[in-house]
């Protein structure tokens, strides 16, 4: 058995911000992550300008300025005939020195994450080491039982424990929570396509013919997306590769000749949900990020909204941590200052759902047939609309900032 003060499950972005952040404060911190690295792709591979600006509040900027990372300034749609682009978002003209999207394999994040939090005395990674359950003792979580991937069981004890263990999180098992659960017409098959010198730059867009897919340009080549009705991805996998690849070269015409997606295996399904917990929190356990709340990919937010998350959380509990006395109102308080934020962006990402995507899918959306629609002319011509959407994928609703103690 160990004791900590603050015990997080999980070693994704959320986890390590906010134990990085914690540790900085003075507060003995362990992480607890189940897999052995961090080498997981496509997961989370977007770093908007509200997570570069902690970055350089934190003094890690040029460290991230050195890692492999692509920059998208626009985001744009192919529409009409002539597949003339509309430019949906231009980060370009935003008034930052982050004013684009950086595409950055996630595991070197954490790295980097990792290597500055290690830094500091109270901090403590574990990897290889799953939580099982908690440990509760009249109505209050008192830390976690784990088990090593080499099969050693233990427990860790903490004055809190916060969860950032995803969708499928420990805490979603616990029924006071509750969970609110809204159905997704969608999933995403995410792999690879080849991307040449000469071919488009930045994040592309295609719908039409009942399909929707995204490039995002990751320099030597795209990450894709084909965005699916709800379970289709089995019935998918029934059909002929060749149909899939002559598909993306309908969509995407400079594939037109070169080898693309070449086994099934390469495609990997995301089971889209969207979803929040009634509570985020009960004594001494607190959940933050998709632990909390699952989102959609559109906008491609969640990891930057699990980051102003875990921001918040250190900052509302970095006091009472070091006090080693926290109460439920100091957990609570973390919910009542995101809870607004999440449920606007889950609202918009829903309306997303119903007037873009499913209308897409359902084919009753053409944008190489039609001209572009109204809501995309406004964005294109009008110049104060066209800052609301770079603006709302940059930095969301809300901008947190970090306890003072943890800056450099």
């Amino acid at each position: 058995m160990s004791r900590t003060t603050c015990c997080v499950i999980g070693g994704g972005p959320a986890g390590i911000v906010l134990g990085l952040l914690l540790a900085r404060c003075g507060v003995e911190v362990t992480v607890l992550e189940k897999h052995r690295d961090f080498l997981r792709d496509f997961r989370g591979d977007t770093v908007h300008p509200s997570t570069m600006e902690l970055l350089d509040d934190l003094g890690l900027a040029e460290r991230f300025a050195r890692l492999p990372q692509r920059r998208v300034d626009r985001v744009r749609l192919p529409t009409g005939p002539d597949g003339r682009m509309v430019t949906l978002a231009d980060f370009t003209p935003m008034r930052s020195d982050y004013n684009y999207i950086a595409m950055v394999p996630q595991w070197d994040l954490l790295d980097l994450l990792t290597a500055s939090a290690s830094e500091e005395p109270g901090f403590t990674l574990r990897m290889n080491t799953e939580a099982t359950s908690f440990i509760e003792e009249g109505g209050r979580i008192n830390g976690v039982r784990y088990r090593t991937r080499d099969g050693e069981t233990g427990e860790v004890r903490a004055l809190i424990t916060v969860a950032c263990d995803g969708r499928d999180s420990l805490a979603r098992a616990l029924p006071r929570l509750g969970l609110r659960d809204f159905s997704a017409p969608m999933d995403v098959q995410w792999f690879r396509l080849p991307r040449a010198f000469e071919d488009p730059e930045g994040g592309i867009g295609r719908i039409g013919d009942g399909r929707f897919s995204i490039l995002l340009d990751r320099g030597d080549y795209y990450q894709a997306a084909a965005i699916i009705p709800k379970g289709a991805d089995s019935r998918n996998r029934d059909r002929p590769l060749e149909e899939f690849n002559e598909a993306l070269v309908r969509q995407f015409p400079w594939f037109e000749g070169r080898r693309l997606v070449t086994e099934w295996d390469d495609v990997k399904l995301l089971d889209v949900r969207v979803d929040r917990m009634r509570r985020w929190h009960t004594p001494g356990l607190l959940c933050i990020g998709d632990a909390a709340h699952a989102m959609s990919p559109v906008g491609g937010i969640g990891i930057n909204l699990a980051v102003q998350d875990a921001v918040a959380a250190a900052r509302y509990l970095e006091g009472p941590l070091r006090r080693e006395r926290v109460t439920l109102s100091d957990v609570a308080a973390v919910q009542r200052r995101r809870m607004p934020v999440t449920v606007l962006t889950q609202n918009l990402q829903r309306l997303a759902h119903r007037r873009a995507i499913l209308p897409a899918l359902e084919g009753r959306i053409d944008l190489g047939r039609e001209t572009p629609p109204l809501p995309l002319r406004v964005v294109e011509q009008v110049p104060w609309a066209r800052r609301i959407p770079p603006y709302l994928l940059a930095y969301g609703a809300l901008r947190e900032k970090p306890p003072k103690a943890a800056l450099r």
